[in-house]
């Protein structure tokens, strides 16, 4: 008797590809190579090591103000702004995507939520403003990305530029000063809860979520598979343009939030907002694990990248060393983290 021809959907990548996890690929997938979840453990405990090496270096350069309680609750808030926006956009690079209009929206959700008109409706209108902003930035570019056949670098260079424009028109190139106290009060001593600032409970809590849903959830395992081959994932049955869509949407969000932590920690909105936080974004994301082509991310990876880049900048600050000098070195642990991912994948990771 003839044997019936093996159906479309099993045609794609191995079947781990929609069934397993980020962060951790399962264990018993086909195709998949011996420890792999071995290595990925070392990775995360490599980044650790790093971490631990720079806390290290500034306990020893400046043992008074590095360690000082105040400057470690710094280093996290600071941390936490950028953080919240790698969180999106981990998603986007693991579909295969880039947002290079991540700094630009969450300048303009800034400015616009502190105009006068907006304040006016106190806390609960600036935080509304600041995530409806980046929602209908984030969905201006899945529009276009998903269902305008437009390539992710094109159609977010623009956003990029039209979100900056917008900002600059918005506050006529002013600083617009917050003066909702309620708004204000979050970023004080007096409401950190057991000495953890709101604003990084808050980078904790996406954080989470975001871990969530990227490992423990179909929304997840579809944007693993659309970045891993987006032809196979569309023969399964997913539909990668609306994933995509909701991709950048997600990414919208997370500008969103972090233009409001953003508007606690400055007390003010400036069209200069989150300038450069698309590179220190998809930087911390690749240096954490996250393939620029797509197929694997990871949430915690992209965290610690976020950390030690923090660290490093503070570091710098304390001994007053030059900035273009800390601009090198971040530039040269991208490069080796690269290179990293490079010989990972050519030893059979994938």
């Amino acid at each position: 008797m003839t044997q019936p021809a093996p159906s479309a959907q099993h045609n794609g990548p191995d079947k781990g590809a929609l069934t397993g996890p980020a962060d951790t690929p399962p264990v018993k997938t086909g195709g998949r190579k011996p420890g792999l979840g071995l290595r990925l453990d070392v990775r995360i405990l490599s980044l650790l090591g790093v971490l631990a090496a720079l806390v290290l270096v500034g306990g020893i350069t400046e043992p008074d103000a590095f360690l000082d309680t105040g400057n470690l609750q710094l280093i996290l808030t600071q941390a936490s702004v950028i953080g919240v926006v790698t969180v999106g956009m981990t998603f986007v690079i693991t579909s295969g995507g880039i947002d290079l209009s991540v700094g630009a929206m969450v300048a303009l959700a800034s400015v616009w939520a502190t105009t006068l008109a907006t304040q006016e409706y106190g806390f609960a209108g600036i935080a509304f403003t600041a995530v409806v902003v980046g929602l209908a930035a984030g969905l201006v570019n899945g529009v276009l990305i998903a269902y305008g056949g437009m390539v992710p670098f094109i159609a977010t260079l623009a956003m990029l530029a039209s979100a900056r424009g917008l900002a600059l028109m918005i506050t006529d190139g002013k600083t617009q000063i917050v003066t909702v106290d309620s708004v204000l009060s979050l970023g004080l001593p007096d409401s950190y809860f057991l000495g953890i600032p709101p604003l990084v409970m808050m980078f904790a809590a996406v954080t989470v979520i975001g871990w969530l849903i990227l490992n423990r959830t179909t929304f997840g395992r579809r944007t693993v598979a659309v970045g891993g081959n987006a032809e196979a994932a569309r023969l399964a049955g997913i539909d990668v343009r609306r994933q995509r869509l909701y991709l950048y949407l997600l990414s919208g969000l997370c500008c969103g939030i972090a233009a409001f932590m953003l508007i606690v920690l400055s007390g003010s909105g400036q069209n200069t907002n989150g300038n450069l936080y698309e590179l220190d974004a998809i930087a911390a994301a690749i240096i954490g694990g996250t393939l620029l082509s797509g197929g694997r991310g990871t949430i915690v990876g992209s965290v610690l990248g976020v950390l030690i880049f923090t660290t490093i900048t503070n570091i710098f600050a304390l001994n007053n060393l030059q900035s273009d000098v800390q601009q090198i070195a971040k530039g040269a642990i991208i490069v080796a983290a690269v290179l990293v991912q490079r010989r990972t994948l050519r030893g059979g990771e994938t």
